[in-house]
């Protein structure tokens, strides 16, 4: 009885602060219709990278009121991404960056981004290694943790069809057999499609599948931050591929999305959506990330203009026949919060957030003050979103601005709890609600 009332209490002060989208303010950088500042110049890019410290002993992110977080899995090695499988068992993708197949060229703000990003904890060589977890233990963590699969090639995107598992390395997107039960797979993967890879600048290629299984999605980020290598470098980036899952044989789904990370099915329209990595540079409240419903055939700008018809006069050539098709996002989730995860709501446990989008937001590292750093929740209603976002988990960075942990992939567990990848931490956060 007392979990019914505190559940009946989130859901009415989500709702009391969601309210209608109408009706509400939004802080600068979110919601339906962002307002834009003007570009900032400046002869030197804002570097602002919260060292990677890892949590103290006994530590652990900060739940919304009425929810309850703790370590569902820990000493896991760099974790990044999360599938579900039908019976329950949880897949994590544990990775990073792999060897680039071409290099970018040497410059003086490359290096220094690189010398950085290490400080961050995106340093760390690929484990290329697949981990499951099963059950949930008298102490709240797995109830057995083993090695899944290993020998990737970076790892990110996984998706069951049938019998078949479909994994998104680097360059490719590979497939091995699996049956319901299985910890284990000893399989050679066999190669599905090629995926555009080269310099990698953003390496990570997510994976869903279709509702009936016929189709499979890749998501591949851009080689650069505005095409400054070429557009030439470019080919097949930026986009989001549609896959014939018979056959391999691709095309662009959509395409002008700088790094589209996160998707996911939304419960309600049906409709693909994406979170979206926008361009740096131009200022601490430019570009707001976001995340979008995915139109076939649809083109969001990059790298010509940001949020729709915005032109970047960075880029050169200017095309502006490219920039006149280009269409603005749903949502802004903030500039520079690399907004990654993406999961929508579909599970009874927390019945306040059904069919709402939960997103993992990594961090910035070039902004100041400091953006992201959270899990947040985005209402939905009738298929779009209704409200501001709400905090779900908080208190990823410590008082001296070093960072306990990053979030990054989202999941919905078979019990309806929220799974949230902390590649900082090495650990998988379990949500629930708190306990009276």
């Amino acid at each position: 009885m007392k979990k019914t009332i505190q559940l009946t209490c989130l859901a009415f002060a989500l709702s009391a602060i969601g309210g209608s989208a109408m009706a509400q303010t939004y802080a600068v950088g979110f919601g339906p219709n962002p307002v834009l500042p003007a570009p900032e110049k400046n002869l030197l890019p804002t570097v602002n990278v919260a060292p990677a410290e890892g949590w103290p002993s006994g530590g652990k992110p900060v739940a919304a009121a009425g929810l309850s977080v703790s370590a569902y899995a820990s000493g896991l090695a760099h974790p990044r991404w999360i599938y579900v499988l039908p019976n329950g068992d949880v897949l994590v993708a544990e990775t990073n960056k792999p060897v680039p197949q071409e290099k970018e060229p040497t410059t003086i703000k490359g290096t220094v981004m690189k010398m950085e990003m290490k400080k961050a904890g995106a340093g760390v060589s690929s484990p290329n290694r697949i981990t499951l977890l099963r059950g949930v233990g008298a102490n709240g963590m797995a109830a057995t943790k083993t090695v899944f699969m290993e020998g990737l090639n970076s790892p990110f995107g996984m998706a069951l069809v049938g019998n078949e598992l479909f994994i998104a390395n680097a360059d490719a997107i590979v497939k091995v057999p699996y049956k319901t039960g299985d910890t284990a797979i000893t399989a050679k993967p066999v190669k599905v499609a090629d995926l555009p890879a080269g310099m990698n600048h953003h390496w990570t290629k997510n994976l869903v599948a279709s509702k009936d299984g016929k189709y499979l999605y890749a998501s591949v980020g851009s080689n650069s931050n505005i095409a400054e290598n070429g557009m030439d470098k470019e080919d097949g980036r930026a986009a989001i591929w549609q896959f014939d899952r018979a056959t391999g044989k691709g095309r662009v789904f959509a395409s002008g999305l700088r790094n589209p990370v996160g998707m996911a099915w939304n419960p309600q329209s049906g409709m693909l959506w994406t979170s979206v990595n926008e361009r740096d540079e131009l200022g601490n409240d430019l570009v707001p990330d976001y995340m979008t419903s995915v139109k076939d055939g649809a083109f969001y700008g990059w790298p010509y203009s940001y949020y729709g018809q915005h032109v970047d006069t960075r880029v050169k050539p200017q095309k502006p026949d490219m920039v006149a098709k280009a269409i603005p996002p749903d949502y802004a989730l903030g500039a520079h919060t690399a907004s990654l995860g993406l999961a929508f709501y579909d599970g009874a446990l927390i019945p306040a957030f059904k069919n709402g989008a939960l997103v993992g937001q990594h961090g910035s590292w070039n902004r100041k003050p400091f953006s992201g750093y959270k899990m947040i929740y985005v209402p939905f209603a009738d298929g779009k979103p209704s409200g501001p976002p709400q905090d779900v988990l908080t208190g990823f960075m410590s008082p001296e601005g070093h960072t306990w942990g990053r979030p990054v992939g989202v999941a919905v567990d078979k019990a309806g709890a929220i799974l949230l990848a902390d590649d900082v931490g090495n650990i998988i956060w379990r949500v629930t609600p708190a306990a009276k």
